[in-house]
């Protein structure tokens, strides 16, 4: 997520909470306090927001978020709030294939095993699993060529494509 600006001296977790559930309520959302307080803290701040909000109101800022929010902004602030493993685990699980190979490339060991964890927690399946069932149903789904000559120039005209592709 690009750089942030965080404010000196950063409340607490338990102040951000409280100023969240403030936006929450009433007639509509202030979203703008939202994006204030979210779009000032990284990850770790986040996450600790996330947890001192469930301490206190004994509910999931994600799912305060998800009911007080829509849209393409609503979808964005909820990844953003979104522990960074379990928002690469949705992706992952809405993902084409170019995504997955972003995060297993770009990602140190332990995020990807971390990403792996959450995949399997939310979906019940691994996500290795997942990803051979897609492609096996894209391979079964695709158009076949059926003449027996092959034009070798566009074969290899396409394997490059598909090469550069991946």
């Amino acid at each position: 997520m690009g750089s942030i600006t965080i404010p000196d001296p950063l409340p607490s977790p338990t102040q951000d909470s409280e100023k969240l559930r403030k936006a929450f309520q009433g007639l509509g959302t202030d979203e703008q306090a939202i994006i204030d307080i979210l779009g000032h803290r990284n990850a770790n701040q986040r996450m600790r927001i996330s947890q001192a909000y469930q301490q206190l109101y004994n509910q999931s800022l994600i799912d305060s978020l998800h009911s007080e929010l829509s849209g393409d902004f609503g979808k964005a602030v909820i990844m953003w709030a979104t522990d960074p493993p379990e928002r690469d685990a949705k992706l992952a699980k809405e993902a084409l294939l170019s995504v997955i190979i972003e995060i297993a490339c770009a990602s140190s060991p332990h995020h990807l095993i971390a990403v792996r964890q959450a995949y399997c927690f939310h979906y019940n399946c691994s996500l290795e699993e997942d990803i051979l069932r897609k492609v096996k149903v894209a391979m079964v789904s695709s158009y076949r060529y059926e003449r027996e000559e092959v034009d070798e120039t566009l074969a290899k005209s396409e394997a490059v494509t598909l090469h550069d592709s991946i």
